[in-house]
């Protein structure tokens, strides 16, 4: 019976690059506060989408406006085609969020069992366990369970109803580096499988690694969308390390250098061309050491978005 419940589909599944959620010109405000301020927001069928934002950017808004746990307070919210609220919708939505309770006394198997129920077309227990690397675990209650131990399992039940459209809010807080690449791999192979995942995530290297296609938030604004590698070109560059004699003052009078920073022993250089910097200071200093060259990550992108958007905002004021 659980066999052929998996072999069934959607009959309303999504074609790649369809569009299964968004944000129309959203509002959503909490008494004087503004969360979200004209949100337009779209996530396609088959990728993995990264939402990134400083804390209080409007992240976990927006996810739970597009599950459907709060209204808007203008603008159109739509998931899979409809209302998010609607039951279909929500048979074929999961969801991993940093808020509620799950019952401690509960043994890991129970939970993945309850929560089974609550679907036409479930996981078997057995995949979900395994996807989730759970299997030595499912006997033991979940207030038995360590942090990380428990991330696992509430990624578990996020999943155990084979979603569509999976919601993950910071997946991987808790977990060490060897159970985070394993999370990483199984939300690959659930979009290999056709599946869509939209995931909010404190660590910039997570995005990096994962998305097909990154959204930064700010201040309850979209102020960057795109690749990992063009959300990146929107920074600075590279960036130059390098142990010299020269002083930040110095330093921040050659051409193209847009920031300087000490980096303990050494001083770090921001800037578009590295080439021509790196000439001026090994002309102005000889005794020059440790060099290196490298392009700018996402995190100083990530940075220089939030950084220049609040920025503007407190200029217009």
């Amino acid at each position: 019976m659980i066999q052929a419940r998996e072999q069934r589909r959607s009959p309303d599944a999504m074609t790649p690059g369809q569009i299964v959620a968004s944000l129309e010109a959203v509002n959503k405000n909490y008494g004087p506060v503004r969360a979200l301020r004209g949100v337009n927001f779209q996530v396609r069928a088959g990728e993995i989408v990264a939402l990134l934002g400083p804390n209080g950017a409007g992240k976990t808004t927006a996810v739970k406006l597009l599950l459907g746990l709060m209204p808007p307070n203008a603008g159109k919210v739509r998931v899979l085609g409809g209302d998010p609220t609607s039951p279909e919708n929500r048979m074929r939505t999961g969801a991993m969020l940093q808020v509620g309770r799950v019952p401690e006394t509960l043994r890991v198997r129970e939970h993945i069992d309850l929560f089974s129920t609550y679907y036409q077309a479930p996981m078997s227990a057995a995949k979900v366990l395994s996807a989730a690397g759970l299997e030595k675990l499912q006997d033991r209650k979940f207030g038995e369970l360590s942090g990380g131990q428990k991330q696992r399992v509430l990624f578990a039940l996020a999943i155990c109803g084979d979603p569509d459209l999976l919601f993950l809010d910071e997946p991987t807080v808790g977990l060490d580096v060897e159970a985070r690449r394993l999370l990483w791999d199984e939300i690959r192979q659930l979009v290999s499988r056709g599946k869509t995942v939209l995931l909010t995530t404190h660590y910039l290297q997570e995005a990096d690694a994962l998305a097909n296609r990154i959204a930064v938030i700010n201040q309850g604004q979209i102020v960057a969308e795109g690749t990992p590698a063009e959300i990146k070109a929107q920074s600075s560059g590279k960036r130059i390390r390098c142990v010299t004699r020269l002083s930040i003052g110095d330093l921040r009078q050659i051409q193209g250098v847009t920031e300087v920073k000490e980096d303990r022993e050494a001083v770090e250089i921001h800037t578009r061309e590295a080439e021509p910097v790196v000439r001026q200071l090994l002309a102005r200093d000889m005794t020059l050491s440790g060099l290196e060259v490298a392009s700018v990550g996402l995190e100083d992108a990530f940075l220089a978005l939030t950084q220049d958007t609040a920025q503007e905002g407190n200029s217009s004021r």
